[in-house]
This record gives C-alpha cells, sequence and structure tokens, in this order.
C-alpha cells in the first residue's frame, strides 16, 4: 500500500506555503508542485544525510533533513510526514503519560513506513526515526496509533491509548548511530514538554510486555537518555539478592508479573544490558532503588 505523502515545514530559512490545490512549496522562489514531488526528490538525494539542518546548500529548494535541536534551542523544524490509516480515537478520555520505545526490526525505515502505513498490517505508531536522524511523523499525537500490542505497565493495560510510540529504524542486530540518539533525544523531549510526561514515563516496548517482545534491545543507549533527563536509570548500592524482594520490587516500579528469568532479563536488557547469571546484588539494588525513586504502583512493599 502506497502512503500518502506530505511535506511541512517551518523554519527561519524557510518559507511553507500551505499545499492546497495549485499552491506551491517554496523558498527562495524555488518550488514544488506537489509533497510527492518532493518526497520523491527527498528519497533520491538520500534522504537527511544531505542536510541534516535544512540549510539546503545545493539551493535544490529542498532541505533533506532536520535539525534536532529546535525542542532545546527553541528553533523550528522540518517534519516528513507519511499520513498512516492505522489509528483510531484514545479510548475512555486517556491522554499520553507514557512514551514507547521500539526498534523496528527492519532492513531500513522505507520498509518500516510502507509496513505502518498498509492497512492490512493493522499497525502504527507516531512517529518513525530513520538511520540518519530524520523523522516522520505518521500519526497524530492526540490520537490512537497501534504500535503497543498487549500488555501492562504500573498494572494499567490499553498502553496504546496511554502512550506516544516511536518507532526507531534499527534491525536490533546493531547499536544505534549517534544522529539517530539526538534525533529520538530532540522528539523525546518534545512530547515530554507538550503531554507533561516524566522521565520514568518513557518506556521500552519490553518493558510492559516481558517475554513477547524484547525492543528497543540491550544496544539502545538508556543511559544516555536519563542523562539528559529523558528517562531514567539506576547505579544503586547492591542489596543482598532476594526474588521476593526483586519481584516485589519490579512490579511497584511498573513491570507486569512475570516468570523470575524473563523477569531478570526484561530488567537487565534495559539496566544491565550485558549482565549474566542469576539474580545478584547489583541487580537487586537496581530494582529496588528505581522501586524507592519512580513507583508506578503506590502501596507495594519493598
Amino acid at each position: 500500500m502506497h502512503c500518502r505523502r506530505q511535506i511541512t515545514w517551518a523554519s527561519s530559512n524557510f518559507h511553507a506555503a500551505a499545499f492546497n490545490g495549485q499552491r506551491k512549496f517554496q523558498r527562495n522562489c524555488l518550488k514544488y508542485a506537489s509533497p510527492d514531488q518532493a518526497q520523491q526528490d527527498f528519497l533520491v538525494r538520500g534522504g537527511p544525510q544531505k542536510d541534516r539542518l535544512g540549510i539546503d546548500p545545493d539551493g535544490d529548494g529542498f532541505a533533506c533533513g532536520w535539525d534536532p535541536r529546535p525542542f532545546r534551542s527553541g528553533l523550528s523544524k522540518l517534519t516528513l510526514s507519511h499520513p498512516s490509516q492505522n489509528f483510531g480515537p484514545r479510548r475512555n478520555g486517556l491522554r499520553p503519560s507514557l512514551i514507547v520505545l521500539h526498534y523496528t526490526a527492519m532492513n531500513d525505515a522505507e520498509g518500516a513506513c510502507r509496513w505502518l502505513c498498509n492497512p492490512e498490517s493493522q499497525v502504527s505508531s507516531h512517529y518513525v526515526v530513520t538511520e540518519v536522524g530524520a523523522v516522520w511523523s505518521l500519526v497524530e499525537e492526540a490520537d490512537r496509533a497501534w504500535h503497543a500490542g498487549a500488555g501492562t505497565w504500573g498494572g494499567l493495560d490499553d498502553i496504546n491509548s496511554r502512550s506516544i510510540g516511536i518507532e526507531i529504524s534499527n534491525a536490533g542486530t546493531h547499536g544505534f548511530a549517534a544522529a539517530q540518539m539526538d534525533a529520538v533525544e530532540a522528539l523525546v523531549a518534545g512530547i515530554m514538554d507538550r503531554w507533561d510526561i516524566p522521565a520514568e514515563g518513557v518506556i521500552g516496548h519490553s518493558d510492559f510486555a516481558p517475554g513477547r517482545k524484547i525492543d528497543p534491545g540491550g544496544r539502545f543507549d538508556w543511559r544516555r537518555l536519563a542523562l539528559g533527563g529523558l528517562a531514567v536509570w539506576s547505579e544503586g548500592q547492591q542489596v543482598d539478592p532476594d526474588w521476593d524482594g526483586f519481584r516485589a520490587a519490579a512490579v511497584r516500579f511498573g513491570y507486569p508479573v512475570a516468570q523470575d528469568d524473563v523477569l531478570l532479563a526484561t530488567m537487565r536488557m534495559r539496566f544491565r544490558p550485558w549482565a549474566r547469571g542469576p539474580l545478584d546484588a547489583v541487580d537487586m539494588g537496581r530494582m529496588c532503588d528505581l522501586a524507592a525513586r519512580y513507583p508506578a504502583v503506590r502501596g507495594v512493599m519493598v
């Protein structure tokens, strides 16, 4: 299924004319007759590798990319939009209180976008972040995208109605490039500001669906996000390991009930990705620290 494409931008370097009938996208009298024409040029030129800062150095009237700094600097941003039909209203009056990070598990962002825009797939996300740091918008933030599936966080279900989903283009077999992480950070920061979502509300797909999902995986740099106030992290003091205490702390932090080995693997994937072996004092200390500082479920004794 071919995605309907639309280009929108806003920057001190650009003038954006609304596309309606014969109105044109333009910069300094250089024009595109349609969003598809601009999109085709974007893809032919290799996407945001050409110019991530939206400066248009070769004067062709289209900047291939966007600056990930706008949310922090107050500048505007360039957004490439691939509207997906796979969405609906949020249920029961819910509004976003979580940001869920995924990896696409596909070879490239274009393939992921085609799948997320295909009505037959019955899946979508609000955003895709490409390998080189471009951000593509698929579903409006106020709407309910279909990215989460079954699972709970903090004892609450219907994560789709409670979250904004970000698909990061990565096959799950390699790390995440610096430009891509820059874009993720800027995107997450903006969403947090717009919806008043705290750092503990930024979670991975694996966090609320342990054993079913593993993305964004052990190679994703959660600590980097936490250092920027965009997620949580722990390097808590060691505590003697105790499975009953570990389970209780995990539930208080937000994890659903799961088999012990699955729960430990899920926690380590995010907070100790290269750890191996049985539950130890470092696992116990970090889990207790997270539960004490960022409880999603109150009233659980640890």
